[in-house]
């Protein structure tokens, strides 16, 4: 069974290391993510140099045999890993966006959409549809990585994001279910209690909008909302996943990174991918760089492998979210 296609992995440097073909060679490989600044280093050194470099690495990597869809976190604003600086397009954050006119908007995505086409991108990690519950949330608020405040504004701009997308056959991944927009913590550091915070109306925005999105795909956070779980956060928590994958059958659910500061400190990377593979996600999103576990991703790879094959893991679960995997592989890099 190639339980690497449960993957998406980060690496440091501009082109692919040894670990990684021999990771993709063994055990398949779903995807790589790609950074631009690295978080060791504290220097823009990562996998993002130029145009002409990032093209040539993303033809580099749906070379490897298993074709890996290549993922990036191009929302705009502070959170884009392609920008001008290094000779790619510019764009706005959501918050800015929002503000702009339909014309504009339009072309915009276009350029942007066309631009990650161009150099071999498969999925962009959005749009962010976490409502601006709270303008001081330091990880979407404060960062302008919401639309708004107003749902329907939200709603409205994510459904352009997807008919661009789909023009340009660029998969599009919603983000951060189940809604953190109302949080006080950043997820990078802390768990998050989004208890108090979440409304039904954002968690249904995830339902209503992701089967239109091309690539159907959406994020999961480290939340913890306490009347669903008051153990776990949604990751890691079969009730959390279970009410997400009764109303979405087939949406692609990917995790965020694994290796965020709250899960390290209450598990580490390889039980909680693990965990999340129990609670019902297709692909465990570990990006290499908020720190370096390069060298243990076999290790995490055969541990999965082993509880596939002593039960802990459903086999037939584990197939059905290879699939997904599968078909998103034959929808985007075809």
């Amino acid at each position: 069974m190639p339980v690497g296609e449960l993957f998406i992995l980060g690496f440091f440097g501009k082109t692919i290391p040894a670990w990684l073909k021999d990771f993709a060679a063994c055990y398949g490989l779903g995807g790589v993510i790609l950074f631009d600044y690295s978080c060791q280093t504290q220097k823009y050194d990562n996998n993002i140099h130029s145009p002409e470099q990032v093209q040539r690495l993303c033809e580099e990597i749906s070379s490897l045999p298993s074709h890996p869809m290549v993922f990036i976190d191009q929302e705009g604003g502070l959170v884009r890993r392609l920008k001008e600086s290094r000779g790619f397009r510019p764009l706005p954050s959501a918050k800015e966006f929002n503000h702009l006119g339909l014309g504009e908007k339009r072309e915009i995505l276009a350029a942007s959409f066309a631009e990650m086409r161009r150099l071999g991108i498969d999925y962009d990690f959005a749009p962010v549809i976490d409502v601006d519950y709270n303008p001081e949330n330091p990880n979407i608020g404060k960062i302008k990585r919401s639309y708004s405040a107003d749902i329907g504004e939200v709603e409205t701009n994510a459904l352009l994001a997807s008919e661009v997308a789909r023009e340009t056959g660029i998969g599009l991944c919603l983000k951060h279910f189940p809604g953190i927009g109302g949080a006080v913590v950043d997820s990078h550091q802390e768990f998050m209690d989004i208890s108090e915070s979440l409304r039904a109306e954002q968690e249904e925005l995830f339902y209503a909008l992701a089967p239109k999105m091309f690539g159907d795909a959406v994020l999961v956070s480290h939340a913890i909302v306490r009347q669903w779980d008051p153990e776990h956060p949604m990751t890691l928590s079969q009730a959390g996943m279970g009410r997400l994958r009764r109303r979405l059958p087939e949406t692609l659910l990917i995790t965020d990174d694994m290796q965020m500061q709250g899960l390290q400190k209450a598990l580490g990377t390889r039980e909680a991918s693990l965990r999340s593979l129990k609670a019902g996600i297709d692909m465990l999103c570990i990006g290499n760089n908020l720190f370096d576990q390069e060298q243990e991703m076999a290790d995490i790879a055969q541990a999965v492998e082993r509880s596939v094959q002593d039960g802990t893991l459903a086999d037939s679960a584990i197939r059905r979210s290879i699939g997904r995997v599968a078909r998103r592989k034959q929808l985007l890099t075809a």
